[in-house]
This record gives C-alpha cells, structure tokens and sequence, in this order.
C-alpha cells in the first residue's frame, strides 16, 4: 500500500516527497505517473514524461483514463507525440483521438510514420476519416487512402511508403547529401532503393557501403541486385518468412509490374508476426478472433468468442454418449471397463494435441509443405506406436491389478490403438484443412479431443466386446 502522497486539507505534496515516495516504493512507470497525478502535480509530470522512451510511456499509460492521456501526452513535442501514438494499442489510439481536435490530430498523423498512420486511420469511424482528411497534405491523404486499400492479411496492410529512394546514376556523395536531407522523414536509410525511370526495383544499396565507396562512385556501380523482395499481394506470414530468411531490417515490396510500392521492416513483421501467433492460439482453443486485448475486452465480448464453438462441442462428444450407451452390455457385466475409459480417451486426446500442435507450427513456419504428408504419416505412425506400446505397458499392469489378465490384455491393447489414432487424427487434419483452403490452426486441442475422444470410445469396447467372453443371455 502506498503512502498518502496528499494531505486531505492542505496543498499538492512537494515534488521531491513524491519522489522519495516513488523510490521507497520501488514503483514502475505506471504506478509513478499515477503518484504525480493523484498528489495534483501534474505540471511536474513534464520532465518525467519527457525523460521516458515513448515506448515506456505508452505502456505506463495503459490504465489512465484518456483525458489524462492525453494531458500527459500534451507535455511532448508533436514528434514525440507521434511516437507515442505508434507505441499505444490502437484501440486506445482511436479513442483519445475522439477527445483532440481535428487540428491537433492532424498534426500528430503527419509526424506518424505512414505504416502506423493508416493503421488508426483504418480504426477511425467514417465520419472521423471524412473530418480528418481535409485537414491532411495531399501527399499524406494519397498515401494514406493507397495503403488503406490493400487486404487485411496482406503485405500491403503492412508496408510503409517511408523509405529512400536513391536514382543509378546519383554518385555516392550526391546519395549521401540526399539521405541526409530525407533522414527525418523516413522509416530506415541503413538501405536504399534504387529504381529506374518506370520505378522497378534494380537493386539496393547499404548507408556502409556509400559511406565507404569513393566520393565519385555512381550508385550503379555499388548497389547490389535486388534478390528478394515480396509481391504486395503476399500474406503476412510469407513477410515475416523472408525477413527471418533473410536476416534483413527491411524488404521492398513490389507490385505484379515490378514497381516498388512500399518496403516492410523487421519492427512491423515482428507486429505481424504476434498478432498471427495471438490470432492461431485464440483459433487453436476455438475462441472467435478478438478485435481488443485481451485484458480490455468486455465480459460480452469474451463470452461471444467463446460460447459458439463450446456448444457445438457439445453435440459433436454426443456421439461419446451415445458409443457407450450402444455397448451397455458389456459395461453392465465388466463394470471395471468404466474405470479405464477416461485415462484412455484422455490419452487419445492428449497423443492428438501433441500432434496437431506439432504439425499446426511447422506448417506456420513453412517447415512443412502438402508434398510431405506421406512422408510423415509413415513417420508418425512409427512413433505413434512406439509411444503407445510404452503407455500400453505402463497401464497394463493397472489392468491386471485391477480386472486381472484379460482386462489388462483390453487395456493395454486399447491404449496402443486409441493413441496411434489420436496421434494420426492430429497429424492429418491440419493437412486436411490445408487442402480445402482452410486454416489449420483450427485442427486445434479441442476438435482434436472431441473426436479422439469418439474413436477412443469404440475402439476400446469394441475391442472389450472382442476378447472379453460374451456375457451370458437373459433367459
């Protein structure tokens, strides 16, 4: 608990008992800026707001209200303020946006790079991008509405128009000059792009290598050939595959013509890249894709993402039920039997979800393609019945211990079958999902178990049914 930092009748504590407060406390950011605003010196916010990295102050202002948001943010220069808008979530971005005038958005989207620009443009209502538009240069209204246009999930959605262009025939002292003119304004000027006259991409040239080349040198002579780029129509994952590939800051990105349209850098793949992970674990739990964190969503919101999936389940393990009602025979006379079937239904499912999860991330990360399928169903079912003939072993002697030989004989032939086909199951829907075009993240845990948990069913009674001597009649 935290000291008072105010007397309820007197003045705003000075500053300096605040600070000693901080330090006693060993506060971050956060709890610190909520000290300076509850002791009423919130003038004395300014040095501390302006010593942190915009990152940092983002993050410590996740739980202020957006009035006191934006009164901090207020203290910042309109550069720093950019900076801070590009580091909040875009949720929060788009409502402070709803308190500021349209002049003052204006000026914040103009110093924002044109990546994060479109991006809380896209979050901002109609009517707010119809009012904000006038108040925009040409150039930034043009380069907005052309970078709004591509896809979500795309490599457009995600390039900025925020890089240097450097023409063949320039000499490396000319280049120079000239990136040291457009330094403020771009992304990155470690690499530069050089186009030629119909703006198709011939090749890239790195800040060392001009720094380093003779003054007189032309540009020609020291770029290098463009030897990866990415199409504007590719997804996002084939982005962050090629970057990682290549190990680069950024890749330019062209157009089916050639041209170059935007670059995408390592900063904005590795965004892409969490949101692809966030977006195929909430799929692989069967939860509907989240439009706000997680920790801001509404108890509304969540329950809609999760209810859908939850009671189609439901119907789906029906036929659990209804497996073992059509087996009721041989239950009502080995009642042991019931004693075995959540560890071995269990055990299908898990042997399922270590597969699936297996095959779901290689697919993601490209180590796998449609051309291996044969290949590794040949591979997993060798090691789907190593694992089972282990766990078979290890549950027969539970059987025995319990039913005697001839249980454990069905038990441990049971838990063999059930984990080679849990295994398998896992293994062959995300392929099979790929096939029809759809997203194998959605071969996740709980379709796995369902239907791991449905063959486990018939495949242990009806092995019981098999070995185990038929119960006598009824007369």
């Amino acid at each position: 608990m935290l000291a008072p930092a105010t007397n309820a009748a007197g003045p705003p504590a000075p500053i300096a008992d605040i600070m000693h407060m901080i330090r006693d406390n060993n506060m971050d950011h956060t709890a610190e800026l909520m000290a300076l605003l509850e002791a009423g010196q919130v003038e004395r916010t300014r040095p501390f707001v302006q010593g942190l990295h915009p990152a940092d102050l983002a993050e410590a202002m996740h739980d202020l209200s957006i009035e006191d948001i934006w009164r901090i943010i207020s203290f910042l220069s309109p550069e720093r303020q950019a900076l801070v808008f590009g580091y909040l979530p875009l949720e929060i971005a788009a409502e402070l946006s709803h308190v500021l005038s349209r002049k003052e958005l204006a000026i914040i989207f103009t110093e924002m790079s044109a990546d994060d620009r479109t991006d809380l443009f896209n979050k901002l209502t109609p009517e707010e991008q119809q009012t904000l538009i006038p108040a925009l240069s040409q150039a930034e209204r043009e380069d907005i509405r052309r970078l709004a246009s591509y896809p979500e999930g795309t490599t457009g959605a995600i390039m900025t128009s925020d890089y240097a262009l450097l023409s063949p025939e320039l000499t490396a002292h000319e280049a120079l000059n000239k990136l040291r003119l457009e330094a403020p304004d771009k992304e990155t000027i470690y690499q530069s792009y050089v186009i030629d006259e119909a703006r198709r991409l011939i090749g890239t040239v790195r800040l060392k290598d001009l720094i380093i080349a003779p003054p007189d040198m032309l540009i020609k002579n020291i770029m290098r050939p463009s030897s990866s780029s990415l199409l504007v129509s590719e997804t996002q994952e084939d982005a962050v595959r090629k970057i990682a590939k290549y190990d680069t800051l950024a890749l330019p990105v062209i157009d089916e013509d050639g041209r170059l349209v935007g670059i995408v850098t390592h900063d904005d793949a590795m965004d892409a890249a969490e949101a692809e992970v966030t977006e195929d674990f909430h799929k692989m739990a069967h939860v509907g894709k989240l439009t706000t964190s997680f920790r801001d969503a509404t108890i509304q919101t969540l329950y809609k993402h999760r209810i859908a999936w939850l009671l189609l389940l439901i119907f789906v393990n029906i036929f659990s039920g209804t497996g073992i009602a059509y087996f009721e025979d041989v239950i009502s006379h080995y009642v042991v039997l019931v004693f075995f079937l959540p560890l071995l239904i269990g055990s299908a499912g898990n042997a399922g979800s270590q597969s699936a999860t297996l095959m779901i991330r290689a697919m993601a990360t490209g180590d796998v393609q449609m051309k291996d399928w044969r290949e590794l169903m040949g591979r997993e079912f060798v090691v789907s019945l190593a694992i089972g003939l282990t766990m078979a072993a290890a549950v027969a002697s539970i059987g025995y211990f319990w039913g005697g030989p001839n249980i454990a004989l069905v038990v441990a032939i049971s838990m063999c079958a059930v984990v080679m086909i849990g295994s398998i199951i896992g293994m062959s829907l995300p392929f099979l999902l790929r096939h029809f075009n759809l997203d194998p993240a959605t071969a996740s845990a709980p379709l796995v178990t369902s239907i791991a948990d449905i063959t486990g069913v018939i495949i242990y009674f009806t092995i019981a049914t098999m070995l185990l001597e038929s119960p006598p009649l009824a007369g």
